[in-house]
């Protein structure tokens, strides 16, 4: 049985660490060329680098320093991938920030930041994968796929998380954006919202009372894994998605059926 992603390029951004890590394990395993778009090779969890793992397990893999709320950080990483591979199927716009503080906590500095990364870092990339996609040759039909890792808390509230829920929020607003625009071009985008993921970073993310206060609110009778994003994220980027185009896709252990 063929890889699900047999012969195609991808970008993932913030993939040195956590849930992008996940995801560019397991296009690697599909078959895919992944190129890790991060600030930092190392990952944050400690250990070798995803290019190194991803290496071990026989996949291909690079990684390409990148600041994805910087343009012209942005336009070298795209021009680097296609310049290397001869084209961008699969970008995933995983890298993302949080201050965990409420609005009146909030600095006009740290406000700035998270901006500049989880949504200006999101529309620099998104803009120039399409700009390359529609000038190269389908594959079925379709000239490239986009995904956005959103989060619940671009459905509810992310308490405590004044600048990071409303970049979320607007994620999905810009993932159906895209999909729409972009459909006549061949592009397929979709977001991915993940719920309580343990990704093993250090940090609030990982605070007693907030994983005890997660577990009760998760139906699942388990918190999530990266994997269990980075599964979401390979669907999405398949060739059983393509008719598939502007959903948010919940990854969250039944949290907001419940």
């Amino acid at each position: 049985m063929m890889a699900l992603l047999q012969g195609r390029v991808a970008v993932i951004s913030g993939a040195s660490s956590g849930i992008g890590r996940a995801i560019a394990q397991r296009y690697a395993a599909e078959g895919a060329t992944v190129t890790i778009a991060d600030t930092a090779e190392g990952p944050l969890e400690g250990g070798v680098s995803t290019a190194e793992v991803i290496a071990r397990e026989g996949g291909q893999a690079w990684f390409v320093r990148t600041d994805i709320s910087d343009e012209d950080s942005v336009n070298h990483l795209v021009d680097a991938v296609v310049t290397r591979h001869g084209r961008l199927d699969v970008l995933v716009n995983n890298a993302a920030i949080y201050t965990s503080t409420n609005l009146t906590e909030t600095s006009l500095e740290q406000w700035r930041r998270v901006i500049d990364v989880n949504l200006t870092g999101f529309f620099l990339c998104a803009r120039r994968a399409v700009a390359q996609m529609r000038d190269q040759e389908p594959v079925d039909d379709i000239r490239g796929r986009i995904i956005n890792i959103s989060s619940q808390h671009g459905m509810i509230a992310c308490p405590g998380d004044f600048p990071y829920g409303v970049t979320k929020g607007a994620i999905v607003q810009m993932t159906r954006q895209i999909a729409v625009d972009h459909a006549a071009d061949g592009i397929v985008c979709n977001a991915v919202a993940p719920g309580k993921i343990i990704t093993g970073k250090p940090g609030v993310a990982n605070d007693p009372d907030a994983l005890d206060y997660s577990r009760r609110r998760t139906p699942w009778p388990r918190l999530g894994k990266p994997s269990d994003v980075a599964g979401a994220a390979l669907f999405l980027a398949s060739d059983m998605a393509n008719y598939i185009t502007g959903i948010n896709l919940m990854v969250d252990g039944g949290w907001m059926a419940g």
